[in-house]
Formats: structure tokens, sequence, C-alpha cells
């Protein structure tokens, strides 16, 4: 097989690879029989999984209340900290204004955010 066709076949693979990752131990060699198809069906389903299930990069809204909630910070808080107006800070989150360029290099500094997330490239 060079590729999954179908969602039963999916499943199948999927099936076959959770059965091997929960029988073999972590020391198997990479020579083991087991082993080679447990790497040849992870990167079948890998595949399949980015071809019909695809993860889109996550918004700035999405990214900044991550960080908000792994920060503990409330928006009053994260308006202090980026220096914001709280209501310009609000409208960010609601997504009815986008941040300057001079916002955003604040966002990304002050919130570790990849740059590339924070400008939407």
């Amino acid at each position: 097989m060079t590729k999954i066709e179908n969602e039963m076949q999916y499943q199948a693979a999927l099936k076959r690879v959770e059965e091997l990752m929960l029988g073999l131990p972590e020391d198997t060699p990479a020579e083991d029989p087991r082993m080679v198809e447990l790497t040849l069906l992870g990167n079948l389903v890998a595949d399949y999984d980015e071809e019909h299930y695809p993860i889109g990069q996550p918004t700035l809204i999405e990214v900044i209340k991550l960080r908000m909630y792994e920060m503990g910070l409330t928006q009053a808080a994260l308006s202090k900290l980026l220096d914001i107006n709280t209501a310009r800070v609000c409208e960010f989150l609601s997504g009815k204004r986008e941040p300057t360029l001079n916002q955003a290099r604040t966002i990304s500094q002050k919130l570790n955010i990849d740059p590339a997330i924070v400008l939407g490239v």
C-alpha cells in the first residue's frame, strides 16, 4: 500500500498503529518488523490526516486568549502589560479591530507570539 485510499482503510490502519504502539516496548530496535510496520503505517496515517483533516494556523485572537490563559491575565492586566487601552484590547479580542504595526510588535514581544501570526501571514 502506498497511500490510504478511503476512510475504511484509514480506520483499519489507525487501529493497527494503536495496537502496535501499545504492544511495543520503547527500546524496540528500528529493524524489528513490528517497528518497521509501525513506522510505515504511521506515515501513511499521518499523510491521510494532513490531506483529510488539516489543522489550520491559529488566529491571532486564539493565540492571545491562549497566552492570557497561560499567563493568568485578565483583559485589564493584558492591557496594562501591553500598554494598550483596555477598549482597544477588547476590540482586538472581539475581532472588531486589527492591531497597528507598533501594537503588533508589542504583542509579539510581550506575549512571545510568532510575528507571522500577529501579522496574519
